[in-house]
């Protein structure tokens, strides 16, 4: 198909924004497409009726030329004919704005806009779009439930209902005088813990981060966090959560869930040294990048006590391995990559934001 009278959707390269290519692109590679159907077939069987249906609400966005960016050169040198960009990570300062004369949207993937000037898109009338996205509500669902699973051993004792089962595992079940005291705790499970009234330090304060905090406020959690910049005050009351030094947290807190991106430098962020200053019998919640915490040293913070749990769901190796030396650990969960429940949370998301996206390059004409 030719390019005339086809607007130009710039967009950030990642993965699943790919799909803007499926969605709208004609000259989409047959390759690329078939990836996508073959990726959601389990949540969506009729991927191609979903397609299409999204096509409709795009409207004045199909059919569209969709080019993806994965630098600050490439996305400044696609700018000239940009109908509208979607970024996340890259910026979209006055520069990008000058590069950009046609422009009648930037869409940004997520909700902190601490990357784009909007000062100088406000000063053009160019909109600043924004998405909640559901995948990173989900990711801190499920650092919540990793969090609840470890304290109620729920993996554990899953099933195991008559005295054998539980004895098998570990425990020593009982049976008590009910004309004296109380039978629930005949199954003999032992180390329970509450999450009310501890103290979760949460590393890294981004979209994850700031879902998960006042719902971990909401059950009674003080809620600490750290990264390299910290939030306004405001910010702080919003979200519920308190600033708090790297050594700080990790000596006060009796959760740490991690939401940091992989980079060289976080790369082993948590290591022997940051496990050392940790409190004993502490516990990390992981649903971010499993290279964050140093395997080496995790393994020895678990199998020394010092380390009271672990909870994590993107794995060192995807696949992973049956026999994993971490499941040898009953205080350690293991979960597939499942946190973001990507297919369902990100088909929704990619429906609102062609919605808006459509709605603002439609604007006065």
């Amino acid at each position: 198909m030719t390019d005339a009278g086809r607007p130009l959707l710039v967009v950030e390269d990642d993965p699943f924004p790919r799909i803007l290519e499926v969605l709208l692109d004609p000259d989409v590679s047959s390759d690329r497409a078939a990836a996508f159907t073959r990726l959601m077939e389990p949540e969506c069987p009729d991927f191609a009726k979903w397609c299409a249906r999204m096509r409709k609400v795009a409207r004045g966005l199909y059919p569209a030329r969709v080019r993806l960016v994965s630098s600050q050169d490439e996305l400044r040198a696609a700018l000239p004919d940009a109908t509208a960009a979607m970024v996340e990570s890259l910026e979209f300062g006055r520069e990008e704005v000058e590069r950009a004369p046609a422009i009648r949207a930037v869409q940004k993937y997520g909700t902190i806009t601490r990357n784009i000037d909007l000062a100088a898109c406000e000063a053009r009338g160019i909109p600043v779009l924004t998405l909640k996205r559901r995948v990173n509500v989900a990711c801190a669902e499920h650092a919540l439930g990793l969090m609840l699973a470890l304290a109620k051993k729920i993996t554990r004792v899953a099933g195991r209902i008559s005295p054998e089962r539980l004895a098998e595992a570990g425990f020593r079940p009982a049976s008590y005088d009910r004309t004296h005291t109380p039978t629930s705790a005949w199954a003999g499970v032992t180390g329970l813990s509450l999450l009310n009234g501890t103290t979760l330090g949460i590393l890294g304060m981004g979209e994850i981060g700031r879902v998960l905090a006042p719902r971990a406020a909401g059950l009674g959690m003080k809620v600490i966090y750290f990264q390299r910049t910290r939030l306004a005050p405001a910010e702080e009351r919003r979200f519920k959560v308190r600033y708090a030094p790297l050594d700080t947290l990790l000596a006060v807190a009796d959760w740490i869930s991690l939401h940091l991106p992989e980079t060289p430098e976080t790369r082993g962020f948590i290591g022997a040294p940051q496990l050392a200053r940790m409190k004993r019998g502490a516990r990390i919640v992981n649903v971010a990048r499993a290279r964050l915490v140093d395997r080496a040293a995790l393994i020895e913070a678990l199998r020394s006590g010092h380390l009271g749990g672990y909870g994590l769901d993107a794995l060192y190796e995807e696949p992973g391995r049956a026999d994993d030396e971490l499941l040898g650990f009953d205080n350690v969960i293991l979960t597939p990559h499942i946190a973001g429940q990507f297919r369902t949370s990100s088909l929704l998301d990619y429906e609102d934001l062609l919605r808006g996206l459509s709605r603002a390059i439609r604007r006065d004409r």
